[in-house]
């Protein structure tokens, strides 16, 4: 592919982006990628990181690969290379099928300077095969603080990016964050190998955002709310809550209030969530009522507000939810409305994603008794053991961690095609050898009602190819046109590399991992609590928490203009009482299979899902939830007591 004929980042910059001056940090890391080196970018939301990836991109010659966790990044900045006149590309599921033929023409042919990918998706055969042959200059990883177990948003997939950098030899890695601890920094730098001279940090601590924070009594913090937006001035607004309902319930709120207001959430339909984006991207005054699911890679300059109703879940959700405010430069409010018993509820999420020991058991047994080498389904496992899919995956990749398994590649089990030409005329385009094979392959399908189904297991065995072969071969035949494919049945290869000697010891020892990551996440919401108390200058308190002490405070936020500090009421200790415990008695006795730990009777009645529970049907089950106002490990502790 062939680069840009300038060896001047500024000129480009000048020509491409239209920015006479780079931003603080911008040039120093652009200057090492050039320079061969691989990089830890560590700048705050807001803080020009995309260029450092997007300009490399035109000077390198070879293709610029993205990974990021967040379709919304990939569409904006495709959308903004494209008015630039760069070709820049994504691959995901929403693409049709003459948007991924395209994608994949341009890749090719080296039109396409920059290739944008969710993480998942390098795991995927059929788009790991279609890299072929492709140079890959640059790898640069969004959100690289998910690659740490220590970090606020780990994801198992991140970690196995190091070994892919490895195998697809890229050129040089850039791996950005806005939100790493020194301790998840050198978890970043360890895992790609990048020096410490070559981590590139901008200040944290961003003068125009003024913080503030009230604790508040549960039936005011609404009012308060909507008489503190309608009192200042009117600016663009992201108001933050926990749950799906309190933000239709509070944009409603806010909209009998007379104020421009819309809900936003995971719940909503794609279709839906877009169009309010675009309202909220294109209004002065827009307020937007948002779980966390908004936010992420939009880039809107002039957001003046940003109110968390609900407290987020870390130091670092704050940190990137507050980012997104300010980033003209002029000053934004950054405000949080505490509720002490909101704890309860942050709490209550943590304590649902932690598998029971006997979960745990299972899933060593099963993974125990499977062959030397084997494909499982993911979501398949954690539905017969009750274990989330993302712990699932947690798991599995530390199983691979503990040298007990060797990650292969993954695969689908079937193939589904429609045809849009006769079969005659796809076999007719080739000739020999590759005639016969086309022919064969085709020939091994079974017809549905309009699709065929290709079981591609049996299909090689009869074949005597290569999988990779059919895989290459279908997906040949889907880039020209001449059928629509669909793989479906995802499957992940493992071999196994030691024996698991004793299931128990290896259970216990996960149970105990477990317990241990679910404190971590407990302590992380009382370090947002202790934040919110303003015992001291809150914008010098999250500036340490990143590693970078300031050296006076800031004058502006609650602590600093004597609001604070405030005090946080102890939450009541108190038990479920005698009526709740008779339910959970009868509980247990209708689903002896199901209920048959403390930790799951109280995910019921705390209203926690689990696999299991959705499919014996107990979410929608009367008293599912009639404890989701008291502490998790209180009613755990209550149900202990159920099994002695």
């Amino acid at each position: 592919m062939t680069a840009i004929q300038s060896s001047d980042p500024l000129k480009v910059l000048e020509q491409h982006f239209g920015f006479s001056n780079f931003r603080q940090g911008q040039l120093d890391v652009i200057l090492k990628l050039l320079q061969g080196n691989s990089v830890l970018s560590v700048f705050p939301t807001g803080g020009g990181k995309s260029l450092c990836y997007q300009l490399p991109a035109l000077m390198l010659d070879g293709l610029t690969v993205v990974v990021s966790p967040l379709i919304a990044l990939m569409k904006d900045q495709i959308d903004q290379l494209k008015e630039r006149g760069i070709c820049a590309v994504r691959l995901d599921s929403s693409l049709s099928l003459d948007e991924y033929r395209t994608a994949m023409e341009q890749i090719r042919s080296g039109e396409a300077k920059l290739l944008y990918v969710a993480p998942e998706r390098f795991f995927n055969e059929r788009f790991r095969s279609s890299l072929d042959g492709v140079r890959i200059s640059l790898f640069a990883i969004d959100e690289a603080h998910c690659i740490s177990q220590w970090g606020h948003n780990f994801r198992p997939d991140y970690l196995k990016l190091s070994l892919l950098a490895e195998k697809l030899n890229v050129g040089r890695v850039l791996a950005l964050t806005a939100t790493a601890t020194p301790a998840v920094q050198q978890d970043i730098r360890d895992a790609f190998s990048i020096a410490k001279e070559d981590c590139i940090c901008t200040e944290f601590y961003r003068k125009n955002l003024h913080l503030r924070s009230q604790v508040v009594a549960s039936e005011n913090r609404t009012s308060i709310l909507v008489d503190r937006i309608r009192e200042l001035p009117k600016g663009a607004t992201i108001v933050y809550v926990s749950q799906q309902k309190t933000a239709m319930q509070i944009a409603e709120v806010c909209r009998n209030a007379g104020l421009d207001a819309r809900p936003y959430h995971a719940g909503m339909s794609p279709e839906d969530r877009t169009e309010v984006q675009e309202w909220f991207m294109g209004g002065s005054s827009s307020i937007v009522v948002a779980t966390i699911a908004f936010g992420m890679g939009i880039d809107k300059s002039d957001i003046r507000y940003v109110y968390h109703f609900n407290p987020p879940k870390s130091i670092e959700n704050y940190a990137q939810e507050i980012g997104r405010a300010g980033r003209d430069g002029d000053e934004s409010r950054c405000e949080m409305l505490l509720v002490p018993d909101d704890r309860i509820v942050l709490e209550n999420f943590v304590y649902g994603d932690t598998p029971s020991g006997s979960a745990l058991s299972k899933f060593i047994a099963l993974i125990h008794d499977q062959p030397n080498e084997f494909f499982i389904s993911q979501i398949k496992l954690g539905n017969e053991c009750d274990i989330k899919s993302l712990v699932v995956k947690t798991l599995l990749t530390q199983l691979e961690l503990k040298g007990y398994l060797e990650s292969t590649s993954p695969r689908y089990d079937s193939y589904s095609f429609k045809p849009n030409v006769p079969s005659s005329e796809i076999i007719n385009c080739f000739e020999g050898e590759r005639q016969t094979f086309a022919r064969q392959l085709l020939a091994c399908s079974e017809k549905r009602k309009i699709w065929f189904h290709l079981d591609l297991a049996s299909a090689i065995e009869k074949l005597g190819c290569e999988r990779s072969r059919a895989v290459k071969a279908l997906d040949y035949f889907a880039e020209k046109g001449w059928i629509e494919l669909r793989a479906t049945g995802l499957v992940h290869g493992y071999r196994k590399l030691k024996a698991i000697e004793s299931v128990a010891d290896l259970a216990a020892e996960f149970e105990q991992a477990s317990i241990v990551r679910e404190n971590a996440e407990i302590n992380r919401i009382g370090q947002v609590l202790h934040l919110a108390t303003a015992t001291e200058c809150q914008s010098a308190r999250l500036s340490n928490h990143f590693g970078q002490p300031m050296n006076e405070a800031c004058g502006t936020c609650s602590f600093c203009i004597g609001e604070g500090p405030y005090s946080l009421p102890k939450v009541s200790k108190a038990g479920v009482g005698n009526e709740i415990i008779e339910k959970a008695k009868k509980l247990i006795e209708s689903n002896p299979q199901v209920l048959n730990n403390p930790r799951t009777v109280a995910r019921v009645l705390c209203g926690l899902t689990s696999p299991a529970l959705t499919k014996a049907r107990l979410s929608k089950h009367a008293d599912f939830g009639i404890c989701s106002e008291v502490s998790f490990g209180i009613v755990m502790d209550e149900m202990k007591t159920l099994f002695q």
